[in-house]
């Protein structure tokens, strides 16, 4: 799975923070808690809870992949979908268009670290230390 958007799939999220609705939300979390790439049906029976027809479930299939959210396979006769990119990769990309949104990226930052916790302070540190850029 690709950890970052490049490309149309990238123009994609270019315009603004990629908004998901409570169904685009479930099967997005459906989809990046599978093993592998899942048919409707199998996205269907893991959102059991929302009792969706299927033709629900692959409209909005479909509107993940124009969105560039997921990417369809073939598989004989079916299509399998899996997301573009991993949970975090996304929540990543949600935070840079955040970033782009402001005129002062720096103060946007020190704002955010200023409201983390400091678990997450410690995370970020070591994620900027110039030992794990390395890796």
């Amino acid at each position: 799975m690709k950890e970052t958007w490049h490309g149309a799939e990238r123009a994609a999220h270019d315009a603004g923070p990629a908004r998901l609705g409570t169904l685009e939300r479930a099967f997005m979390e459906a989809l990046w808690e599978a093993d592998a790439a899942l048919s409707a049906r199998a996205v269907q029976a893991a959102c059991s809870s929302h009792d969706l027809a299927y033709a629900t479930v692959r409209t909005v299939l479909n509107r993940l992949a124009e969105k560039g959210l997921v990417r369809r396979v073939r598989s004989d006769r079916a299509w399998l979908y899996e997301p573009v990119a991993s949970r975090e990769a996304f929540v990543a990309e949600l935070m840079l268009q955040a970033l782009a949104l402001t005129g002062d990226r720096e103060a946007a930052l020190a704002a955010f670290a200023r409201v983390v916790r400091p678990a997450e302070a410690e995370a970020l540190r070591q994620a900027l230390s110039p030992r794990q850029r390395r890796r």
